[in-house]
């Protein structure tokens, strides 16, 4: 009879852990939210989210998430105490994505502090020991204080998780607050942890957006701040750099480039804050797509492509939604177990887990042309075939060349290079002859949209294909180089890019060039929808396919 008070004492222990499980999933996780004008949300429409369907409804009330917010500089948009988590001001913020994506993610209830102006500096604004201008961190601080004293009155349980920080463009037109960025961001993490009383409080601080025009014109002045940024990450290890510049940028201005993400930007943006908190507390998972069986008979040979490029090769606004209404679309959609592909996206952001089955794969359920060009390809006859995808939509073609620029955290020729050897070392070490039958690179469309970098693209193309193939030690490779009709703006069409791409590229043996693109009208510059993509990829495949004689254009 001894084992019924064990067993009477083992159900009491279950029950008292369910209890503590029941009141820990009790207790409102609470971020702060801060910064400048790409934190407010400026130039977003809550009309426009319908137009990217991975984010649709997140233009109405999110009940389930508490927010209290004060936006803007000398007139402020101020909550009534805690509200339902929602767009104001006909505003889209990073809040939004990140709070429905949070709260999907964990059993927990989680609330926002919202405090963002524009135009605002670390140096000044936000400074803790001596604020200047708008004395932001006086104000965020009694904002925080006051949002959560109301949860104490209410009897609400709470916890601070996370303070989401992106600010810095402003402080990188000061030479002063510039060279003292990493110094100052250091202060002002302190300070919050003191004044709040939260000594362990994580901080995730968003790396400034470089497809920006000042991610081109202004490069040496935001790596600064971006030295100063992962100085401090690296240093603190409650302290993490938030990849942002894979993220949408709202399409504006005469020659299309913009200073602020966005509509579609802004949705993505608080995916990676979200994504950015749930990996340092161990709650990531990506979907995993395993190949249900290697599509490749033992010791046969095997022709591997590599796609590469920006905006459009990574997929930036075709989304698997609109895919689905295309003609063809269904299959497109489904994963084909007979093509192995891998994939570094957004510069590294996102990573296939190895050889993955070919179909979609964009981190906001999105796609690239790789699925219509290997479709059209398995129609011509092509058997046997591998894809090897490297993006990076935040990038411009000076970060592949071997040279870089002085940003030199953008430099994407070494991991490209190695990306492309490991591609193909992996499938010989699996008992296979490898063709490297082609790199297909699309050209960059941020660099059309700003002068300097329009006059040196096609020098900074060649350096690109003559250099891999150097390294590569495979002087023939063939390089299928595309571009889509550059943008149309009186600032920049004194450089008549397409003819001297091809004067550039057609002394160089084995290049095909495919411009003029037979591509359906896009309602923006620069960016391709789903349609737009699709038929990229088709071009794609019938260069590869045409058999042209070396240094022919189409």
């Amino acid at each position: 009879m001894g084992w019924l008070p064990w067993c009477v004492a083992g159900v009491s222990l279950l029950l008292a852990g369910a209890k503590l499980r029941a009141d820990e999933d009790s207790v409102v996780r609470v971020f702060i939210f801060a910064g400048q004008s790409n934190m407010v949300g400026s130039d977003s429409k809550i009309g426009d989210i319908g137009r990217f369907p991975p984010f649709a409804g997140l233009d109405q009330p999110q009940p389930a998430v508490r927010f209290s917010y004060c936006l803007g500089r000398e007139e402020k948009l101020e909550s009534a105490g805690w509200e339902s988590l929602r767009p104001v001001y006909n505003v889209v913020g990073p809040e939004l994505s990140f709070g429905r994506e949070v709260s999907s993610r964990i059993g927990a209830p989680i609330a926002i502090i919202k405090i963002a102006a524009g135009g605002t500096h670390l140096g000044g604004d936000w400074n803790p020991d001596e604020p200047s201008g708008f004395r932001l961190y006086p104000l965020a601080l009694q904002r925080v204080r006051e949002a959560l004293g109301q949860l104490d009155s209410q009897g609400v349980r709470w916890r601070l998780e996370g303070f989401m920080w992106h600010q810095g463009e402003n402080d990188m037109f000061e030479p002063e607050y510039m060279a003292s960025y990493g110094r100052n961001l250091k202060n002002f993490i302190a300070c919050w942890r003191r004044d709040l009383g939260a000594p362990e409080l994580r901080f995730f601080i968003g790396e400034l957006c470089t497809k920006t025009i000042w991610g081109m014109d202004l490069r040496p002045r935001m790596y600064a701040i971006s030295l100063g940024q992962r100085e401090v990450a690296d240093a603190d290890p409650l302290v993490d750099y938030v990849p942002t510049s894979h993220a949408g940028v709202e399409i504006g201005g005469g020659a299309g480039l913009h200073y602020h993400y966005g509509t579609l930007g802004q949705l993505e943006h608080g995916l990676c804050y979200a994504r950015a908190w749930l990996q340092a507390t161990g709650q990531w998972q990506r979907e995993s797509r395993p190949l249900s069986e290697w599509p490749y008979a033992a010791g046969s040979k095997v022709r591997l492509f590599v796609l590469a490029g920006h905006r459009n090769m990574e997929g930036e606004r075709a989304f698997v939604q609109d895919l689905a209404g295309l003609p063809g679309g269904l299959q497109l959609l489904e994963a084909d177990q007979r093509v192995a592909c891998r994939y570094s996206l957004g510069g590294g952001y996102t990573l296939s887990n190895g050889w993955e089955p070919l179909g979609p794969f964009g981190e906001y359920s999105t796609f690239g042309p790789e699925l219509s060009f290997a479709a059209s390809l398995k129609r011509a006859g092509v058997e046997n075939m591998a894809i090897a995808k490297f993006t990076h939509s935040g990038s411009q073609i000076i970060d592949w060349t071997p040279a870089g620029s002085e940003a030199r955290g953008r430099n994407l020729y070494p991991a490209f290079l190695e990306f492309v050897r490991k591609s193909v070392q992996d499938l010989r070490d699996r008992g296979h002859e490898v063709e490297l039958a082609g790199i297909c690179y699309h050209v960059g469309e941020n660099d059309m949209s700003w002068g300097p970098f329009r006059q040196g693209a096609p020098e900074r193309v060649l350096s690109l294909v003559r250099s891999l193939r150097q390294d590569l030690q495979q002087p023939q490779l063939r390089w299928y180089i595309s571009q889509q009709l550059p943008s149309d703006h009186e600032s920049v069409n004194r450089v008549d890019v397409m003819s001297r791409m091809s004067e550039v590229l057609a002394g160089e043996s084995g290049v095909v060039y495919l411009r003029d693109l037979d591509l359906p009208a896009q309602r923006e510059q620069l960016v391709l929808d789903a349609a737009g993509v699709v038929r990229l990829g088709e071009e794609l495949a019938n260069g590869v396919q045409a058999g042209v004689s070396d240094g022919q254009q189409r």
